[in-house]
């Protein structure tokens, strides 16, 4: 038996030594990253900055009462839309009235006694060369006449002013747009002795944004018009976008007013002025919006895909360069604005640089990849 059993051990032996000097045929190879890029071409890109703002109305109108007077009547519908010369309210006119019959009655008067002064003096006129009248009373008939007459004018003034007032008894709308609430209610006395508010018109369309802007921004810009980094828009060519509370853009481009000759001494900011047109009042004053301003454009501008960029621990953007030999290496960037979904690069990349904007999950600094079908390098359109 112990014969038997040594053979068969030395050749179980052989065959596992055997075994284990033979290699696989075909040995497992790490596939290439397939990515896809894009080619840097400078054009030229708009230089935007993201200013906040308070939505303001360009005409603001507090109706109060002229006159003092009981309010008879409200003839609006508050919260809604009047035009100018729209009659709003209507104070008690039976106290002016009797005024202005009053100031009428006391024009007649005086009317009266200036014409017999007159005749007086025109008889005593051709009496004072005869001397049937003695000088002085000559003298006291013509200034009686003037003294009737100033009397006449100032009758005429009063009965003017009377007629003013009772106009003013009908409170009319004194420029167009949206009427708040109203402040006083029928029945209420209002002008007497201080000036009454009645209620408020704001206009809605067109409506203004007013934007804060730092003087250190501004002076970075003129530094880089002057440098020839930049150039500067043209007068009325600045594109003015408004974005709403929920981050959408309001659909109407606005434009720029005019930039403020002051700067806020508490806040080292300057007042920028702009302009929507708001035909469905979705802007209302007083709301608090970002504005996205054209102030500039770089004719060699660099702009790559959102997509394209990478944040490092530290929050440092970065791009996946591809070099002439398919391998990738990471390229710290400075990004600037947005426009549309590209970000700006002010540092970092040049024309000619190739970078990766899809597969980025896969390719890994070092190794080489695989550029699949790369698209020819395009000018990408920096419309909004």
């Amino acid at each position: 038996m112990k014969k038997l059993f040594v053979p068969l051990c030395l050749s179980a032996l052989a065959l596992a030594l055997s075994a284990c000097g033979k290699t696989p045929a075909t040995e497992e190879k790490t596939p290439v990253v397939k990515v896809s890029t894009e080619v840097i071409v400078p054009q030229a890109l708009s230089i935007n900055n993201e200013l906040s703002g308070r939505v303001v109305a360009p005409r603001v109108a507090q109706v109060s009462a002229r006159v003092a007077g009981v309010v008879l009547k409200r003839a609006f519908e508050e919260g809604s839309e009047v035009k100018q010369g729209d009659v709003l309210f209507i104070i008690d006119p039976a106290p002016l009235q009797a005024d202005l019959d009053s100031a009428q009655a006391a024009l007649r008067k005086s009317e009266a006694l200036a014409l017999q002064a007159k005749l007086q003096d025109q008889r005593y006129s051709a009496l004072v060369d005869s001397n049937a009248v003695s000088r002085q009373d000559y003298d006291n008939a013509r200034a009686q006449s003037l003294q009737a007459q100033a009397e006449v004018a100032a009758n005429k003034a009063a009965v003017q002013r009377a007629k003013l007032n009772l106009g003013y008894a009908t409170v009319t709308a004194p420029i167009s747009g949206r009427i708040g609430r109203a402040l006083v209610t029928e029945g209420a006395l209002v002008g007497q002795g201080e000036v009454t508010p009645l209620a408020r018109i704001q206009q809605l369309d067109p409506i203004q944004v007013d934007l804060m802007q730092s003087t250190r921004d501004l002076d970075n810009l003129r530094d880089s018009f002057r440098a020839g980094d930049l150039q500067q828009v043209g007068k009325n060519q600045a594109r003015v976008t408004l974005i709403r509370d929920n981050g959408s853009l309001y659909p109407i481009p606005g434009k720029l007013l005019f930039t403020d000759v002051s700067v806020d001494p508490s806040t080292g900011q300057i007042i920028l002025r702009s302009e929507f047109a708001n035909p469905d009042r979705d802007l209302l004053p007083g709301s608090f919006v970002r504005v996205r301003l054209e102030q500039a454009v770089n004719k060699q501008g660099i702009s790559v895909p959102q997509r394209a960029i990478l944040r490092d621990s530290a929050g440092v953007a970065q791009v996946l360069l591809v070099d002439a030999e398919s391998k990738v290496k990471q390229q710290p960037v400075q990004l600037g604005g947005v426009i549309n979904d590209r970000w700006i690069v002010n540092e970092g990349l040049k024309a000619g640089d190739r970078i990766v904007i899809e597969g980025l999950q896969h390719a890994r600094p070092g190794e080489q990849v695989q550029i699949d079908d790369p698209t020819p390098p395009l000018a990408h359109s920096t419309d909004r």
